[in-house]
């Protein structure tokens, strides 16, 4: 693993638990952990169970006991560590969003095309698909509990950053992170509601907004947390997006994505209408769904709350009896076992490169969008 921070601990989680509940068709070995300081990615290592760590990322994905490199580094390194352990023959999972830029993104789908004629994998870590609800909606969708899908709403909204003297972080500064909360947490309610409807975003029509424009400089950091230095910097990413998209199909999907939503902690919410019925689901209740059922008879219509924790929803067989509800790290070993199941039999996990591209561009279409003055900017298709 590549990266040792808030990620690389929620990824760590998910190695180390895997193998333990779903009887895995191979071992796993959490053989190494790399980052630029020796003696924190030390200490990495020993916390959350890493066999050794190293500072040299080339050097690593270069030893034949590694099978699999899983890169949790800011956006601006996705592609160049991932190119380059494609081209060694490693299987790799790439924390979301793929990369920063759409020509980057692209890069990594030719690598991964040309790895996978050796049978090599490649995953990007959009984990919210792999939360039992999430994958249910999208199962009841396909079975048609909501018809024709007519109007998407989707949102995804945090406080972390109202603070002004909230220090600045690479995840504020563009030529870390490509963009602000439009690619940080945009990008999985993008994802989530092309993989949930099965119908991708063809058109946007956005607005980006920076609210704090400078901030302190970081002194010392962890995770979404730091302390502030000396003297200020500027912001160069955005605080909120704000866009409404064209589904294939013709539907409309809203979408916010924002840092400033004070008092919401880590909300992200969605709801489907179609014209048999509709789907909700909140984050901060992960283990429900909400379903009405628009050809029940007038007098039992009504939104029914699904504790999704039975043995027949996705994933929940392996883990607790019925009524035992899961977290939010559980979707990081769920994601562990697609990906080693995937390399076992052949086969691609999802989300693949492909599929993290076509966020990618969604994501630049909502940037184009908001320069232009928010005008409509149509997503290409296609690798």
């Amino acid at each position: 693993m590549i990266g040792y921070g808030f990620m690389g601990a929620s990824h760590s989680q998910g190695w180390r638990t895997a193998p333990r509940v779903f009887g895995l068709p191979a071992d796993v070995e959490m053989a190494v952990v790399v980052g630029r300081n020796a003696t924190a990615v030390a200490e990495a290592a020993a916390k959350w169970g890493w066999a050794e760590s190293a500072t040299d990322w080339r050097e690593v994905i270069a030893r034949d006991d590694i099978d699999i490199v899983d890169i949790v580094t800011p956006g601006d390194s996705h592609a160049e560590i991932a190119i380059a352990a494609l081209k060694a023959g490693k299987h790799v999972l790439v924390e979301k969003p793929l990369a920063n830029t759409v020509a980057e993104a692209e890069a990594m789908v030719d690598a991964a095309a040309a790895a996978a004629a050796d049978g090599i994998r490649a995953m990007v870590g959009f984990t919210y698909r792999r939360l039992p609800a999430v994958t249910f909606l999208r199962d009841l969708i396909a079975a048609g509990k909501v018809g024709t899908v007519q109007q998407v709403r989707a949102a995804y909204r945090q406080d972390w950053l109202v603070d002004p003297e909230t220090p600045l972080a690479w995840r504020l500064q563009k030529e870390h992170a490509g963009s602000g909360a439009l690619g940080d947490i945009g990008a999985h309610i993008i994802d989530m509601v092309q993989f949930v409807t099965g119908l991708g975003v063809t058109a946007v029509t956005g607005t980006m907004e920076t609210i704090v424009k400078q901030r302190p400089l970081l002194g010392e950091g962890s995770g979404l947390s730091g302390t502030a230095g000396e003297g200020y910097g500027d912001v160069t990413v955005d605080d909120l997006a704000i866009f409404t998209g064209r589904l294939d199909g013709g539907a409309l999907a809203s979408f916010e994505a924002s840092r400033f939503a004070t008092g919401r902690k880590n909300a992200l919410t969605i709801e489907i209408s179609g014209d048999r019925g509709a789907l909700a689901f909140d984050l901060e209740n992960l283990n429900a769904i909400q379903y009405y059922d628009r050809t029940a008879p007038a007098g039992l219509q009504g939104f029914t709350n699904i504790l999704v924790t039975e043995p027949e929803h996705p994933y929940v067989a392996a883990w607790w009896p019925a009524g035992h509800i899961l977290g939010w790290e559980h979707g990081f070993s769920h994601q562990v076992k697609d990906l080693v199941e995937g390399i076992v039999d052949g086969t691609d996990p999802h989300s693949t490169f492909a599929e993290g591209l076509t966020v990618q561009r969604v994501l630049d279409a909502v940037e184009t969008s908001s320069e232009n003055g928010s005008t409509w900017t149509s997503v290409p298709i296609g690798s």
